[in-house]
């Protein structure tokens, strides 16, 4: 990989957040604190090692916390920490932006099937 000094700040941020799976469990996170099987119940299709991976990466980054609670069964949370939490914003411009090219694809679709 090339020096950190190199690096685009948009790469340094997807370095973090980016991925298919990423995005989403920040997202469902940014509603406050959950347990692993919510997490797992909220994103269809994701398997329970690719969340445990990408969990333990935004863990590592600095973004997602967890807290484990010693009692039987175990219990585990993960929220967002307080860095994480600047996150959210960027979160919801992706989100406004998907809405807005989805929008922009079906008008798209819509006129090309009338075209035809």
């Amino acid at each position: 990989m090339a020096p950190e000094a190199a690096l685009c700040p948009a790469e340094i941020t997807l370095s973090v957040i980016g991925g298919k799976w990423k995005p989403v469990i920040l997202w469902h996170l940014s509603g406050g604190t959950k347990r692993f099987s919510e997490l797992k119940r909220a994103i269809p299709g994701i398997t329970q090692r690719m969340l445990s991976q990408q969990l333990r990466e935004l863990e590592g980054d600095g973004v997602v916390l967890r807290k484990v609670y010693a009692q039987v069964p175990p219990k585990t949370e993960y929220s967002l920490t307080e860095f994480g939490r600047t996150l959210v914003p960027i979160l919801r411009l992706m989100c406004k932006w998907g809405s807005e090219h989805a929008r922009r694809l079906r008008t798209r679709n819509r006129l090309t099937a009338l075209a035809a």
